[in-house]
């Protein structure tokens, strides 16, 4: 294989591929590709007129640890990726067939290295700094950082890195290459942000990452209410810079408005204390975006946060289905009604949806409009790929969660997603790797702790297991979630006054708190005690639970599967797609 660039980008007929980036455009718009397809064709572009075997492909893209059928799974990336080609077998322009052999590539390709700006592709948008040294400010100028990143990343020919990860690197000092290499992007935009009373000026510079080279620099000044308008100017402003072509949909995302100044700052501190993801933080993000609503009952965004909060309140447990999820898909239905052209708001409602109503297939058209609006929003790729767990697309759903590291690697919830989705799947191995990167970049994570014990149990190291997630227990102060998973793992084991003791423990925390009654239910089919378990699920399917979502594929409730009730169940659900078969999960 020749050398190539790290930057290289490869064309052939009216497509690119990026290879860093991992991304194929067809007339500089970016088309979705899962991650085997994808990874098929930079195989086939390494070797151009060559033959590849398919025997090769199997060792390069599926280890011998994974256990799928490769053949299956071959003929179907082949197929996705002739469909994102427009491509066919019979008369193929770019991949032949090789009958029991392997496949071409036959089109001509010219292979360029990235290095000027009109050629960069990726972006990391540092956090701006505070000028005003106020650290009572300090959300003020991540707030403008995290909007900076959510109006480029609408660009489908850019790949932005998400504000999660690029927070990491806020107030740390370091080379650009280094930081660049770290995070595969070409350019990163940094700059500073003053505001003195109604007053924000912003400054920005856009370098080329690799050789540290000043492309572009600019400030602007504007009053509040326009700040908006100011954001949108910068990505405009970048954009024409690296000459990326925008569609008219991309134009007029990025057009601005006014907006109502009071309601804007109560917002940027509602996502202040989002972005903690702990539910003291939660109440305080809820006060803030009811507020922005109270200011401006026409603010679409704030109604979308206000349904994000109440959507993970839901989902961690803390509070019941009805101030949960259900609230969630009320704001989110309110925030698509106000703007339809909301990405954020189409992705709230597909992940209220999905656990309000149990219903996937409604959720996945939301998540798709959500991706038309903005092709780089990593949120929504992150809840879409648990959608697809749901719906039990177990190669699709990791390739989808693979694709938000892409754009999100140091997010701890994102890895903690990627781990869990790879133990429903069986991929016990690789699911220990990404909590132990998530607990590399916070040991006081509970979810990567609850996520490590997951797999634990899921390879019967149920010693490990335990000390996993009594650490979990300790670091939550004592989070129902990690209580029931305990007593999973305790039945699992066959330690079952344990196991009976968590359930105890349990009850008594519903006194004061709400616990999901699924959770007991799982861990009483994890005794094998299925009226017991089914007396909880109907509780659980009464009051529309949000993990009744996971039933179809959950190896919590392995033990009841069988049960004629758990089918009825189902089918009272009224799931749109059918139970996959137990060769694709595996079971405790």
């Amino acid at each position: 294989m020749e050398s190539r660039p790290s930057n290289a980008v490869v064309r052939f007929g009216t497509f690119e591929l990026h290879e860093q980036a991992g991304e194929l455009l067809k007339d500089g718009i970016r088309i979705r590709l899962q991650e085997q397809p994808l990874q098929i064709l930079q195989i086939l572009l390494e070797h151009p007129g060559k033959v590849v075997t398919r025997e090769e492909l199997k060792k390069r893209i599926w280890p011998s640890d994974t256990f799928v059928d490769f053949d299956h799974g071959i003929n179907n990336a082949i197929k996705r990726l002739r469909e994102a080609l427009a491509d066919t077998a019979e008369t193929p322009r770019y991949i032949e067939t090789l009958p029991r052999r392997g496949y071409r590539f036959i089109a001509a390709t010219d292979l360029t290295a990235r290095a000027t700006a009109s050629s960069i592709q990726s972006l990391a948008v540092l956090p701006l700094e505070n000028l005003s040294r106020d650290p009572e400010q300090e959300y003020f100028a991540d707030g403008l950082t995290e909007a900076l990143i959510t109006s480029l990343a609408k660009i489908s020919a850019l790949r932005v890195v998400s504000r999660t990860t690029a927070m990491h690197y806020k107030g740390i000092h370091r080379p650009l290459p280094e930081i660049a290499r770290e995070l595969q992007v070409d350019g990163v935009v940094e700059g500073t942000v003053q505001r003195s009373g109604e007053r924000v000026r912003i400054s920005a510079q856009l370098l080329e990452a690799r050789s540290d080279t000043h492309l572009w620099a600019e400030s602007y000044e504007r009053n509040l209410r326009d700040v908006l308008e100011l954001q949108s100017e910068v990505a405009r402003a970048i954009a024409k810079e690296i000459q990326v072509k925008l569609t008219p949909q991309e134009q007029r995302q990025l057009a601005g408005h006014p907006v109502n100044a009071e309601a804007y700052e109560a917002y940027l501190k509602a996502r202040y204390h989002w972005n903690k993801v702990n539910p003291n933080a939660m109440s305080r993000a809820v006060e803030y975006f009811q507020q922005a609503i109270a200011k401006d009952p026409s603010y679409a965004a704030a109604y979308t946060g206000l349904a994000d909060c109440s959507s993970r309140l839901g989902w961690w447990g803390y509070v019941s289905p009805d101030r949960g999820f259900c609230a969630g898909k009320a704001a989110a239905q309110k925030a698509v009604e106000m703007d339809a052209a909301l990405a954020e708001a189409h992705g709230s409602l597909a992940w209220a949806i999905m656990h309000s109503d149990c219903d996937s297939i409604a959720a996945e058209n939301e998540f798709q409009r959500a991706f038309e609006l903005n092709p780089n929003y990593a949120t929504v790729t992150h809840f879409f790929a648990a959608c697809l767990m749901v719906m039990g697309k177990w190669d699709e759903s990791i390739a989808e969660i693979k694709r938000v590291l892409r754009l999100d690697p140091l997010s701890l919830l994102v890895n903690m997603t990627a781990a869990l989705i790879l133990c429903f799947a069986g991929r016990f191995d690789e699911s220990i790797e990404y909590s132990r990167k998530a607990l590399e970049l916070d040991p006081t994570f509970a979810g990567a702790r609850w996520a490590l014990g997951f797999a634990y149990q899921g390879k019967k190291m149920y010693e490990l297991a335990v000390s996993e997630l009594q650490k979990a227990i300790q670091l939550s102060d004592g989070h129902a979630l990690f209580i029931f998973a305990l007593g999973h793992i305790y039945a699992s084991a066959g330690k079952r006054d344990e196991a009976l003791t968590t359930i105890d423990e349990l009850n008594e925390l519903s006194k004061c708190r709400y616990v999901m009654p699924y959770w007991i239910a799982c861990i009483y089919a994890g005794l094998h005690e299925k009226d017991e378990a089914f007396r909880w699920l109907e509780r659980a399917y009464d009051e529309r639970s949000s993990w009744l979502v996971y039933t179809r594929v959950a190896p919590y409730l392995d033990n009841v599967r069988s049960d004629p009730r758990f089918q009825d169940l189902l089918r009272r659900m009224n799931f749109p797609h059918a139970v996959p078969s137990t060769a694709t999960i595996r079971h405790f």
